[in-house]
């Protein structure tokens, strides 16, 4: 195991964990309404920006993760594997739809 690669996704998830904080501050900020809520819960869950949304983004690498984990867990068994293609899933399928739904009730795309 690389130290480095380590030090790397810990400097990473470091920096995620900043942009969140500013995501967070802004959809928290006293003067959002309810259009620029909607806008904003549609940037993590569409293409907008490839390779896409934010939300897809924590899929892939969860996705990632579990195909890796396929190759070098014990025995083959799936007891790493299987929770994160779920969790990859729970993300897109669950996650991902619930923002369309809170988007679509907030603001319409598209209505003016």
């Amino acid at each position: 195991m690389s130290r480095t690669r380590i030090e790397r996704v810990r400097a990473a998830a470091g920096i995620a964990s900043l942009t969140l904080q500013q995501i967070e501050d802004d959809l928290t900020a006293d003067d959002v309404d309810q259009e620029e809520l909607a806008a904003i819960l549609r940037e993590l869950i569409e293409d907008t920006d490839p390779p896409g949304g934010f939300i897809p983004a924590v899929a892939q690498l969860l996705t990632a993760a579990a195909r890796r984990a396929e190759q070098i867990e014990p025995d083959r068994d799936g007891d790493a594997s299987c929770p994160l293609h779920e969790a990859s899933a729970l993300l897109t399928d669950n996650t991902g739809q619930r923002l369309i739904w809170a988007a679509r009730a907030l603001h319409p795309q598209g209505a003016s």
